[in-house]
């Protein structure tokens, strides 16, 4: 089978302080090849083993933790380091129960190919694959399953959660408006199915997203689309053997068999190397040496920024106004305006910092959170370079904030878009009943019930919103018309989304490229060639760890009845664990509402399947 190919990354540095050395979360842009004195009568294959969803970035915990997060960008460069290192042939990626997402695989064999380029071989292995496994193998020479162990590539599924009867049988009235008849983001609230414009929105989105993993798997494996499609008809569940003989694997292996085929393959004895990650967390403490442990308690953990320097700023979950939090109502994250533009006003005024990519992961939020920051990473532009890296997505204010960059680089299946506003209030006089809760208002100012708790809007309140979601939209579309030079705000606009690799053609987005593209060109551009990879925000201190523990700032937005209540266990196991995240971070944008009363929010709840 003829196939693409994949990459991975790992960090490099360490301090010693009192007797306390620990690896601080900085990537070494510029790496040489290793050259063992090993011997030449064996064939050194490095082994990658993938568990789960790669995080974005490290844990705010991980400078003091044993086992560190792997993130995606330390995946990369850990495949990178297989094709720079001489005394290595191969790779093996093991895939263990993982989890990954269309664009994260699209990202890995990038750089796996960038090691096919290099005269190795890379190797997929998996105790189980479904669609996104499947693509990662067919980036890899042979991608390999351990016999009996079951393939599933049954399409494309989207599935949107409309939460309007929900809301009903709790006692809950979504009061929502919005610009935009594509965007659907009140949808997800006020119906129990789909408008036809959405409808027509979400089909072209499917077909593309559809259309990629069908061309990386054809291109990976060799299959012409009369082949994949009998193969799907097979492989909506079946098991390595026939997966196999349909052409979506190279080859069932007993897991004692993986050596010696290995061994037969590259014509040497295997020597492995294990340690393609290298630790970039965790605090060698002696716990008789009371200097040391002091120490720790009073390191900052900051990054600090010693040579040149491209940051990666995060804008990773919900965004909204104030600072970033983890635990909403059910656990999600998200990003506050105030915490990024801190991060931001730093890095414009640090010599060090050559550069910024702004790295998004977000289906909006706040508008005036969205605005704060593109106001943040313009004046950041005025002094140095900033790119803009999409992952999974950078929709409504997602992409508000993306156009802020001078340079946007999209996966292919990157969501971008939804240029639109929504704006509401969740009214919870019915909630309030059923759990006997009799809330008096009383208030003064012509608006002063406006965001009131209990009540929707009338038809007065309707239209003075309306009119303030006009004015936001409209600079909405002036920030996106300044930031894309050429855009037809009439194809583009009023909520639509589209894949990355259309976002191209629509001057959307400049480059189809992964994070690590973005930044060694940022590199590029600035004429660096050693340079500190360093992740933003930071690292948590300790002071900051205890006082969340202590109950300082973990606790939830959201009244704490429902923080605690049996809820999420409920639906997590109703819905599973894929499609919970996604459903927990849109309740709690709606619960934002409470005191954002104006959006820009992604169109629905999406779950891929």
């Amino acid at each position: 089978m003829s196939k693409l190919g994949v990459r991975i990354l790992c960090f490099a540095g360490a301090v010693v302080i009192a007797g306390a050395a620990m690896m601080p979360a900085t990537g070494q842009a510029s790496t040489k090849k290793k050259h063992s004195s090993v011997r030449i009568d064996q064939a050194g294959v490095g082994v990658l083993t993938i568990s789960g969803t790669p995080t974005e970035r490290p844990g705010p915990f991980d400078w003091i933790s044993a086992d560190p997060t792997p993130t995606l960008r330390s995946l990369i460069q850990a495949i990178d380091s297989v094709g720079e290192d001489d005394s290595l042939r191969a790779l093996v990626i093991k895939l263990d129960d993982a989890a990954l997402a269309a664009t994260q695989v699209e990202e890995l064999s990038d750089a796996i190919s960038d090691v096919r380029e290099a005269g190795k071989k890379v190797y997929v292995v998996g105790d189980s694959y479904n669609t996104t496994g499947l693509m990662l193998g067919a980036a890899a020479d042979l991608a390999i399953a351990h016999h009996g162990t079951p393939v599933s590539f049954p399409g494309v599924y989207i599935e949107q959660y409309f939460l309007h009867d929900m809301f009903e049988w709790v006692g809950i009235e979504a009061s929502y408006e919005q610009i935009g008849e594509y965007k659907g983001a009140d949808e997800t609230y006020t119906r129990s199915a789909p408008s036809e414009p959405w409808k027509e929105n979400l089909s072209q989105l499917l077909d593309s997203m559809y259309d990629n993993i069908r061309s990386s798997i054809k291109d990976g494996t060799g299959l012409n689309d009369a082949q994949l499609d009998h193969a799907m008809e097979k492989a909506f569940y079946t098991s390595a053997e026939e997966a196999v003989e349909l052409g979506l694997i190279d080859k069932a292996v007993d897991l004692g068999e993986l050596e010696s085929m290995l061994e037969d393959d590259l014509g040497d004895p295997i020597r492995w190397e294990t340690d393609l990650i290298e630790n970039t967390g965790g605090l060698a403490i002696d716990p008789s040496n009371p200097f040391a442990i002091f120490s720790m308690l009073m390191r900052d953990p900051s990054n600090h920024p010693t040579r040149p320097t491209i940051a990666v700023v995060h804008i990773d979950g919900v965004i909204m106004d104030g600072e970033s939090k983890d635990g909403g109502l059910f656990g999600s994250s998200s990003v506050g305006s105030r915490t990024i533009r801190g991060v931001l006003d730093e890095l414009a005024d640090d010599d060090l910092v050559e550069g910024v990519v702004i790295r998004i992961n977000s289906p909006g939020g706040s508008a005036t959170a969205s605005e704060v920051i593109w106001r943040a990473v313009r004046k950041v532009a005025e002094a140095k370079p900033v790119y803009v890296s999409v992952g999974n997505m950078a929709a409504s204010g997602g992409y508000y904030i993306a156009v802020s960059g001078d340079k946007i680089f999209v996966d292919p299946s990157s969501i971008v878009g939804s240029i639109g506003v929504v704006g509401g209030k969740l009214a919870l006089s019915g909630l309030f009943e059923n759990l006997r809760i009799h809330p008096v208002g009383q208030g003064r100012g012509p608006r002063a019930e406006l965001f009131g708790s209990s009540k929707p809007w009338n038809d007065e309140q309707r239209a003075a919103v309306r009119e303030m979601m006009q004015e936001t939209y409209d600079l909405f579309e002036s920030r996106v018309a300044a930031g894309r030079d050429g855009i037809d705000l009439n194809v583009t606009a009023r909520g639509r989304i589209f894949t990355g690799n259309k976002a191209i053609g629509l001057r959307m987005a400049d480059e189809i490229g992964s994070l690590t593209d973005a930044i060694e060109e940022l590199a590029k551009e600035r004429e660096l060639t050693k340079y500190d990879v360093l992740d933003y925000p930071g690292p948590v201190s300790l002071e900051k760890i205890l006082e969340q523990f202590t109950g300082g700032k973990m606790q939830s937005e959201i009244p704490g009845m429902f923080a605690s209540a049996s809820m999420e266990p409920m639906i997590r196991a109703i819905v599973g664990d894929a499609a919970w995240s996604s459903i927990r971070e849109r309740i709690d944008a709606a619960f934002m509402l409470r005191h954002q009363p104006i959006m820009l929010l992604d169109p629905s709840i999406l779950i891929f399947k």
